[in-house]
């Protein structure tokens, strides 16, 4: 496991490369060379192979209820993400690219199965859209802010923690609208993309299942979030076609993640919110009435009070307390700038947010 000790670095790095905007030099596409996204039914058989297993084969309904429709958008937008960061990642490590010549053995193999699950993930989604008439996001233009192998294992990481929190939504959204067999469908998924993220956390020294009862990411939160990893301008439709807000980034110490020790300590925000309409009264002002509201696994969002609030035309800093022993914070957890403390449930959590998410990730490692 000699691998594992730049790893361990990288889950720090990978804060430090966000923060300060790197990229890689060009924009990354969804893998084309076996016909994705629009892949031929001999395509589709050789992608389940190296996906080591096949599509859902069930009736798809010609028409859906309009908070399923909007689920399975963010899913579809999600995967085809997810399939391109895996095909550059495995691009690199083939072609020898500087930083990723010190990949683990097996890592192709491994990876080349995620990319082709992905793959049908994504598929899955876009042609149950289709079947009821829906609008099916396609593959946009997207940027990776890693350089190195260890860099890209931590942010594979942290995408699919969000990705884990936002698949709880999903199952309840297609409860809510009595789709019972999507219900089914996204618990397969929600333990394949549990899977995977085992595997991220174990090549991290972390202890592969992070905690008891995973972080809850609404939806809008992953949607936002994704568009640090979407080239400005590129997608070949308006955003708004998909019927979820987008929120201002939060930063938190610098960079959208902020990897931690696992202890109370004080952490620094910054957003701005020029495009947040419900933040213009507060732009200017002391913080009052300003929380950052936190979310930590499977408990009821949690606020604390802002301080050190400045101010450089709409752009806010601030610092705010994260209460790690209180919540056992272990792993990841996200804040919003609220105004609003300690809201009474999720929803009214999105209500009230003016920038979110700030991704936070406790380093709980294998001693």
């Amino acid at each position: 496991m000699r691998f594992i000790p730049s790893l361990i670095a990288a889950s720090v790095v990978l804060a430090e490369v966000v923060a300060a905007g790197a990229k890689v030099p060009r924009a990354f596409g969804v893998p084309s060379d076996d016909g994705f996204p629009n892949p031929s039914p001999q395509q589709i058989l050789d992608i389940s192979q190296r996906a080591k297993g096949k599509l859902p084969d069930g009736a798809t309904p010609s028409s859906l209820p309009a908070g399923t429709v909007t689920t399975l958008q963010l899913i579809a937008f999600n995967e085809l993400f997810e399939t391109a960061f895996f095909s550059s990642l495995i691009n690199n490590i083939t072609n020898g690219v500087d930083g990723y010549t010190d990949a683990p053995n097996g890592a192709v193999e491994i990876l080349t199965a995620v990319l082709a699950q992905e793959e049908l993930h994504a598929l899955g989604a876009v042609s149950i859209l289709k079947a009821a008439g829906a609008f099916a996001p396609s593959p946009c233009q997207y940027q990776f802010p890693v350089a190195k192998i260890g860099d890209a294992v931590a942010l594979a990481e942290t995408f699919t923690a969000v990705v884990l929190g936002a698949l709880q939504g999903a199952g309840k959204q297609f409860a809510l609208d009595g789709v019972a067999d999507f219900v089914q469908l996204i618990a397969s998924v929600i333990g394949q993309e549990g899977e995977q993220n085992g595997f991220y956390r174990l090549l991290l020294n972390r202890i592969p299942s992070e905690k008891p009862f995973l972080t809850f990411v609404p939806a809008p939160y992953a949607f936002s979030a994704l568009q640090l990893f979407v080239v400005p301008g590129s997608c070949p439709f308006p955003l708004s076609d998909i019927n979820l807000p987008i929120f201002p980034t939060l930063a938190v110490n610098g960079g959208p993640v902020a990897v931690i020790q696992p202890n109370d300590q004080t952490l620094s925000f910054s957003a701005d919110l020029s495009t947040s309409p419900n933040a213009q009264q507060y732009i200017g002002g002391d913080g009052s009435g300003l929380y950052v509201t936190y979310t930590i696994g499977q408990q009821q969002p949690v606020s604390v009070s802002i301080t050190n609030v400045q101010w450089q035309g709409s752009v806010i800093s601030f610092s705010a307390q994260f209460p790690y022993s209180a919540n056992q914070a272990d792993g990841f957890s996200h804040g919003a700038l609220t105004t609003t403390s300690n809201p009474s449930s999720f929803d009214a959590l999105v209500q009230c947010t003016l920038a979110a998410p700030a991704v936070i990730q406790v380093n709980n490692n294998i001693v």
